[in-house]
């Protein structure tokens, strides 16, 4: 009798455990991380992150999604009962309650700042933003801040950018009346987020008449140049280039924007140049130097009507009564119709010793997209690095008034023939190619810097010179190369080999932010020495 019950006893534990696994992993796991929002028409909810996966579902735009997990440019996602991959660019966060007290604003200090989909030199570019545009501020990751502009999420390097506590008092629109009264100037960005209207933000791009780079050539798009967006392929953009003709274009060369048109006050009106301050703290002085007396500080973001221009300094009118004197290098110069002054541009010859104002440097961080370059025995990819040296270096020259062109600025291939093709359109007095070598003996290393033309042997000399005053690996001196960049460049042009990825400790050296902003630093000395040197000359 005793054995039956334990028969019995046992069977139900049996069956009991067979059923509460089940019902325990029959529901779904209910995900707890950020909500998120489509911001797109469309969004395909795919079964892993990439473009290749077959496509679960398709939201609508608006649909709230969970974000579970983010690799690279994809968020895991859970919808309702269900669970995919989307694309982080087509992706917005949920708007946060609005808080006066803790509200801030972030304003462009460059022209041409890069908005990317994720906190990432190696992250698409969504957009670019000019000198002195304002974007909402978000939340900051290390280096790198997030930016709503316009309908668009994304990050930007906190380097270049100056954030401002806003003002809830007094909130600032179009129509607030200045001391002269006069509307005060809005810093309202002159484009807007438009999934209809492609707009290229390269020198030239190519039509094709298929989404393949090998596919037969249609014409050349410009920069500035809209288009009509007729459909997308993955990375391509069928446009209606002329009426009734059709082409594609890669879409990493443009942004998916419209420029806003502006309405003039009076059609009698000229156009008023006015400048806004790019840093927080800026002095405006009594006189044109920096040893006068400061008559107002200025936080970024201000914007004053330019009165005259005296040197490397603006004379502007604080308010009807006033004016004041500031240095054009801590502002962005625009006109009252949006668009930006040349008048910086038409002083290149107007160099001074101890700056590089005037002086065009084309940045090649070399490889990208799927051409890796070299691979270290740590397991560093040369194209990562490439690009993370040429952004530090980038920003050391642009602060000494360098205008620097990059041939890339996102983990993409760029074909060498495009990359010399810059280097021409751009009339570079400098084109400085950014690279780390490798080599079967794993015991070989040091810098080396590279010329192929006599007349790059210069160049090459004076920045050999400063990198070996910064950095310690072996000096392996300025060397002749047969490089398609350099040997195809009517520019003076060199090639930089920072050092071996190939050797085990030397990777581990080059690779640290130390060794980065030294060998920069000396970069940028050699530079500077080189075109001092062309003033004396």
């Amino acid at each position: 009798m005793k054995r039956n019950k334990l028969i019995i006893g046992l069977s139900f534990l049996l069956l009991f455990t067979a059923i509460v696994p089940y019902s325990f992993t029959a529901r779904p796991a209910l995900a707890s991380g950020e909500p998120l929002y489509v911001n797109a028409e469309i969004l395909y909810l795919r079964e892993g992150p990439g473009l290749s996966y077959p496509i679960l579902d398709t939201l609508k735009e608006g649909t709230e999604i969970i974000s579970i997990e983010k690799q690279g440019d994809w968020h895991h996602v859970q919808v309702g009962q269900q669970e995919g991959w989307v694309a982080a660019w087509l992706v917005k966060t949920a708007k946060v309650q609005k808080d006066s007290s803790t509200e801030k604003t972030v304003i462009s200090q460059v022209n041409a700042l890069n908005v990317r989909v994720a906190p990432s030199l190696s992250a698409s570019v969504l957009t670019k933003i000019s000198s002195g545009t304002e974007s909402k501020f978000l939340r900051q990751e290390k280096d790198w801040i997030q930016i709503q502009f316009g309908e668009m999420t994304g990050w930007v390097f906190a380097e270049y950018v100056t954030v401002k506590e806003a003002k809830s008092e007094t909130p600032k629109t179009p129509e607030t009346p200045t001391d002269n009264g006069q509307p005060e100037q809005s810093n309202e960005p002159l484009q807007q987020i438009d999934p209809n209207t492609f707009t290229v933000n390269v020198s030239a791009v190519n039509i094709r008449k298929k989404p393949d780079l090998t596919a037969k050539k249609l014409g050349l798009a410009t920069e500035g140049q809209q288009f009509k967006v007729l459909s997308r392929d993955h990375n391509w953009v069928e446009i209606e280039y002329e009426k009734g003709k059709k082409g594609w274009v890669y879409s990493f060369y443009g942004t998916f924007t419209k420029q806003l048109k502006q309405n003039p006050s009076s059609e009698k009106e000229e156009a008023k140049n006015f400048v806004t301050i790019i840093y927080n703290g800026t002095n405006l002085r009594e006189s044109p130097s920096t040893s006068s007396n400061v008559v107002v500080i200025a936080d970024a973001g201000h914007t004053y009507p330019i009165v005259e221009s005296e040197g490397d300094w603006f004379k502007i009118a604080v308010n009807n009564r006033q004016t004041a004197y500031v240095a054009n290098w801590v502002v962005s110069e625009n006109n009252s119709q949006g668009t930006l002054s040349q008048n910086n541009t038409n002083k290149a010859a107007e160099r001074k010793e101890g700056t590089l104002k005037g002086v065009t440097i084309v940045l090649d961080a070399g490889h990208g997209g799927n051409d890796r370059g070299t691979t270290g025995v740590r397991g560093t990819d040369e194209k990562d690095i490439n690009i993370i040296t040429a952004e530090l270096l980038r920003s050391k020259l642009q602060s000494a008034g360098a205008n620097v062109v990059m041939t890339r600025e996102s983990d993409i291939f760029v074909d060498l023939r495009k990359r010399v093709a810059v280097s021409h359109q751009a009339g570079a007095d400098a084109f400085i190619s950014i690279h780390y070598d490798a080599n079967e003996d794993s015991s070989v290393s040091g810098f080396t810097t590279y010329y192929t033309n006599g007349y790059q042997k210069k160049l090459a000399e004076y920045v050999h010179e400063g990198l070996a005053s910064k950095v310690n690996l072996k000096d392996r001196g300025p060397r002749f190369g047969n490089y398609l960049v350099l040997r195809e460049n009517r520019q003076n042009a060199i090639l930089l080999e920072l050092g071996y990825l190939s050797n085990p400790s030397e990777e581990r050296a080059i690779t640290t932010d130390y060794y980065r902003e030294q060998a920069t630093l000396g970069i940028y000395q050699g530079l500077l020495n080189y075109f001092d040197d062309q003033l004396e000359q």
